[in-house]
C-alpha cells in the first residue's frame, strides 16, 4: 500500500514537473500593441521599372498612417501590356492600408514577381517617409 502512494505522488509530481517546464519554455502572446510607425506626412513616390515603361506607386502617409497606395503616371499602353498591374497594386493597397505595415503581405497567386515588385516600390517609399527615432 505505502508503494502505490509513493507511486501516485511521484507520478503527481513528475506531471506537475512536466506542466511547469510546458509553460516555461512556451513561447508568450505579445499583449502589446502594435508600434506604430512614425512618417513625415506626405506623398512618396517610388519608381518601378518595367521593359521601357516608367510607372511611379505613390505612397500617402500622415504623422502615423499609411493612408493610399497607388500608381500614377499610368499608361494605357501599360495596363494593356500589363493587365494584372492594377489588381495587383489594389490588394496590396488593401492589405498595407490595413495592417500599417509592409510586413506578412500576401502575394496574389496570379502574379506573384508583380506584387513583389509593387510590394519592394511601396517599401522604398515608406522609408522616403520615416522620421528619425
Amino acid at each position: 500500500m505505502k508503494e502505490m502512494i509513493y507511486t501516485l505522488i511521484f507520478a503527481g509530481l513528475g506531471i506537475l514537473l512536466i506542466l511547469l517546464l510546458i509553460f516555461m519554455f512556451l513561447p508568450k502572446e505579445s499583449k502589446k500593441t502594435a508600434e506604430t510607425m512614425n512618417y513625415v506626412a506626405g506623398v512618396y513616390t517610388s519608381t518601378i521599372q518595367f521593359n521601357d515603361n516608367t510607372i511611379d506607386v505613390q505612397v500617402v502617409v500622415d504623422e502615423s498612417r499609411i493612408q493610399s497606395v497607388s500608381l500614377v503616371n499610368l499608361d494605357e499602353t501599360v495596363t494593356t501590356m500589363y493587365p494584372l498591374m492594377e489588381p495587383a497594386v489594389q490588394e496590396i493597397a488593401s492589405q498595407v492600408c490595413e495592417k500599417q505595415s509592409t510586413d506578412n503581405i500576401a502575394y496574389s497567386e496570379d502574379n506573384p514577381y508583380t506584387s513583389m515588385v509593387i510590394l519592394n516600390a511601396v517599401k522604398s517609399a515608406l522609408k522616403k517617409a520615416e522620421t528619425a527615432p
